[in-house]
């Protein structure tokens, strides 16, 4: 495993992307999907300057978290989170990219001692496997936010399905582009909705050239 290679090639693939599109690539935020890796690796990669660390499972996150000290790391939540876990989980993170329903919201609401960075999860693909809104529910999904004084939609999240073509893949994410567009003009206070997490090991150059702001990448860092 040569992490700095991994990290390097992932890098320039965003950079590359980016040209293709006219964007700067400091647009774009990596974000390396730990979940899999243990401590010490999960500290060579923040040795490397790789400090937004994504978890998906409460206990082995929590567990990661005390045991990485490093002040400057943000922490993103990808996973889907049973409410049991939000007292626990919540204000811990630092993003949270997977708000997709009421009742989550309401016990963040609950739970939160700090204004939560959320991604709103939408299921474009309307895969059956995937959590997530449709695109016809997101608007009013987040219109409904407008009193959780403890969460800030600052985007919209989604993931295409992985056995998509590279087509496909360009049309989920284009739709939530668009969808992002019409929730930014909103201009709610709550919602600034300027963000989008979306694009992966398999798809984050498509997903970068679509307007991903925020890209989740694991197999393609620690291969």
């Amino acid at each position: 495993m040569m992490l700095a290679d991994n990290l390097k090639q992932v890098q320039q693939s965003i950079q590359k992307a980016c040209d293709q599109v006219g964007r700067s690539c400091s647009e774009v935020t990596l974000v390396a999907v730990t979940k899999t890796e243990d401590v010490p690796t999960t500290q060579a990669m923040i040795a490397l300057g790789q400090l937004h660390l994504a978890e998906n499972r409460a206990d082995k996150f929590l567990a990661k978290k005390q045991a990485i000290t490093h002040p400057e790391v943000v922490w993103h939540y990808i996973g889907n989170l049973q409410r049991r876990k939000v007292k626990d989980v919540i204000n811990e993170v630092d993003y949270f990219h997977a708000l997709d329903s009421l009742k989550l919201a309401d016990e963040i609401q609950k739970r939160a001692q700090k204004v939560v960075k959320c991604f709103v999860e939408v299921n474009v693909s309307g895969e059956e496997s995937k959590h997530g809104l449709t695109l016809e529910e997101t608007k009013d999904f987040i219109l409904s936010l407008h009193a959780h004084d403890k969460i800030q939609v600052v985007g919209l999240m989604t993931m295409a399905p992985f056995d998509s073509t590279a087509t496909e893949q360009h049309d989920i994410f284009k739709k939530l582009k668009q969808k992002q567009c019409e929730i930014e003009k909103l201009t709610l206070s709550y919602a600034p909705c300027h963000d989008l997490s979306m694009g992966m090991s398999n798809d984050f150059p498509i997903a970068v050239m679509e307007g991903a702001t925020f890209v989740r990448v694991g197999t393609a860092l620690f291969k």
